[in-house]
C-alpha cells in the first residue's frame, strides 16, 4: 500500500497535463488550420520496492497529421494544401510553417499571411504579384500567375519525421530542424479558392474529457484512501509504542 500514493500522484500529473491539451484543442477547434495536440504516455517501472511498481511518465506531446475539413470559399487568395504539407512564411525569428493559407496582397504586391507574414517560395523568398495587375490564379504546384504571366510560386514544404515541434501562435509550427522543400506533385498539392479547418475532432475531445474527470476522481479517491491508511497506522503505531 506504501506505492499506492506515488504512483496515483503520478497519474494526477499525467492527466492534468492531458487535460491542458484538450482544453487548447476545444478551444481552437475553429482555428483555421489549427493541428490538435496529442500526447503519448509511457510506463515507468520501478525496481526499488520488493515488487516492480508501475508509474505514469508525463508524456511526449505530439501534433496530429491529420487533415481538417475543407471548405470552398472562392476567394482566389484562400489556398489549402491536399496532402501532406506546409505552406511557409517569414515569422520574426526565421521560417514558420502552416496550413492557414489565408492570404492577402498589400499595397505593395507582397503576397502575405492575415498576420501580415510575407509568405514564400520553395526557395524562402518572399512572394510578390502586381496589386494592379487583376486576380491571381494559383495552380496545384504552387504557380502563381497574373492574365497568363507567370509571377511565383507558392512554397510547399514537409516537416521531417521525429522533429522537435514548436507552436507559433494558433496555428503555424516551428521545427527543430529544416524542413523540406517539395519539388514532386503527384501527392501534394495546392488548391486555390478553399481553407482547411481545424483537425479538432470537438465531440471526440469531449469524450475524452469526461473519460479523464472520470480517472481524475478515480486517483483522487485512492490518494485520500492512502492517506487515511497511513493515518490509521500512524495512529495504531503511536498507541502500541
Amino acid at each position: 500500500m506504501e506505492t499506492a500514493l506515488p504512483v496515483a500522484l503520478s497519474a494526477q500529473l499525467a492527466m492534468s497535463k492531458r487535460l491542458d491539451t484538450i482544453a487548447h484543442n476545444v478551444a481552437n477547434s475553429r482555428t483555421t488550420g489549427f493541428r490538435a495536440e496529442e500526447i503519448k504516455f509511457e510506463e515507468l517501472i520501478s525496481l526499488s520496492a520488493p515488487e516492480p511498481v508501475s508509474f505514469a511518465s508525463e508524456g511526449t506531446t505530439y501534433f496530429s497529421t491529420r487533415s481538417g475539413e475543407m471548405t470552398q470559399t472562392g476567394n482566389p487568395l484562400d489556398m489549402a494544401v491536399d496532402g501532406d504539407a506546409f505552406f511557409a512564411f517569414q515569422g520574426p525569428n526565421g521560417p514558420v510553417y502552416t496550413r492557414d493559407g489565408r492570404m492577402r496582397i498589400n499595397a505593395q504586391g507582397m503576397v502575405e499571411t492575415i498576420s501580415g507574414y510575407p509568405l514564400v517560395d520553395v526557395g524562402g523568398a518572399p512572394l510578390q504579384v502586381d496589386p494592379n495587375a487583376g486576380p491571381v490564379t494559383i495552380t496545384r504546384d504552387g504557380m502563381i500567375t497574373q492574365n497568363g504571366a507567370q509571377a511565383g510560386a507558392v512554397g510547399l514544404f514537409q516537416l521531417p519525421a521525429g522533429a522537435k515541434l514548436t507552436r507559433f501562435e494558433n496555428s503555424g509550427l516551428i521545427p527543430d530542424r529544416a524542413a523540406v522543400p517539395i519539388v514532386e506533385f503527384a501527392d501534394v498539392g495546392v488548391i486555390q479558392g478553399f481553407q482547411e479547418g481545424s483537425n479538432v475532432n470537438p465531440m471526440l475531445e469531449i469524450s475524452r474529457l469526461i473519460s479523464l474527470q472520470r480517472a481524475f476522481e478515480n486517483a483522487s479517491n485512492l490518494v485520500q484512501s492512502s492517506e487515511r491508511t497511513l493515518d490509521d497506522a500512524v495512529k495504531t503505531l503511536g498507541t502500541n509504542s
